[in-house]
């Protein structure tokens, strides 16, 4: 008797460990995941590196394992691709050998924004010769008054960039988030402004990064100081001022070697942990996660 008793308690036990997984299960299927990363500059000295090491993925070797694993990642490339891009190792007039495209598809790069001071470095011709290497290579671009919309799990997830950097926003922009709001359920807004190596946002940024999230933006996710800045939160949605260097060739400060990474998850169309990653370029232009 006392046998089947025993029998039936195990039973019962693994019936309802059986139950918990099946319930854990199904509670994570609905878990969607987007990674926000910093600067991405593929150029200088940067291609040098690794042309020289013959390793298009140096950049992303030691960081590659957690940047595929999200629904989405993205991140602002700072350079265009052209052409017979000029071997550089220095100066502000940016471009990167299209070879190094591979790089983004190694580390799992969905989205790229291209709305910043450096995209128009060679111009119309740049510009658009970086958009044909990109759809070539499967990489979707925001930041040329566009919206990426990406349909997880039944969720729409929409994605654009601006570039408050050389110009100020407009009604036109604000707009732009408003329209392309309605078109999603959560809308992430990459976008270039601030301050070089300041660790504070300005007023501006912060003016801007508050009408934003009024005008739609579930998320804000800032580039251009190439220092990590603060985060606020404004009913509930992040905006993330800065996330630093991501890849750069910035090894002439601690400030300029570091990043941040954010990984959002959602559980359907509700924001429900926001995890900080931060990144360290302890090898030159090569980030690596820090206690990770």
């Amino acid at each position: 008797m006392l046998k089947w008793f025993a029998l039936v308690v195990i039973l019962v036990i693994c019936a309802f460990g059986l139950n918990i997984f099946i319930t854990n299960t199904k509670a994570s299927s609905d878990e969607i995941t987007i990674l926000l990363t910093g600067d991405i500059m593929l150029g200088r000295s940067v291609a040098g590196v690794s042309l020289k090491k013959n390793d298009l993925n140096y950049p992303f070797e030691k960081v590659a394992n957690i940047t595929n694993s999200p629904d989405v990642t993205i991140g602002n490339l700072e350079n265009p691709f052209v052409a017979d891009c000029p071997p550089s190792s220095d100066g502000l007039k940016f471009c990167a050998d299209p070879k190094m495209i591979s790089g983004l598809n190694y580390a799992g790069f969905d989205i790229v924004n291209l709305a910043n001071n450096h995209m128009a470095n060679y111009g119309i011709d740049g510009t658009t010769q970086t958009e044909n290497y990109l759809k070539n290579a499967g990489i979707d671009y925001v930041g040329i008054g566009n919206i990426v919309i990406k349909n997880i799990k039944g969720i729409k997830f929409g994605f654009i960039g601006f570039d408050f950097v050389d110009k100020k926003p407009s009604d036109t922009d604000y707009k732009l988030v408003k329209n392309s709001k309605n078109e999603v359920d959560i809308l992430v807004v990459m976008v270039h402004w601030g301050i070089e190596y300041t660790s504070q946002p300005t007023n501006t940024q912060i003016t801007i990064g508050r009408k934003l999230i009024s005008s739609g933006a579930d998320v804000v996710a800032g580039s251009h100081p190439h220092w990590v800045q603060t985060t606020e939160y404004l009913t509930g949605k992040p905006i993330f001022y800065s996330l630093g260097n991501f890849v750069f060739d910035q090894p002439w400060s601690e400030e300029t070697k570091k990043g941040l990474a954010v990984k959002l998850t959602y559980h359907s169309n509700k924001l429900s942990n926001v995890v900080s990653m931060p990144i360290y370029m302890n090898n030159f232009a090569q980030p690596e996660w820090i206690n990770k």
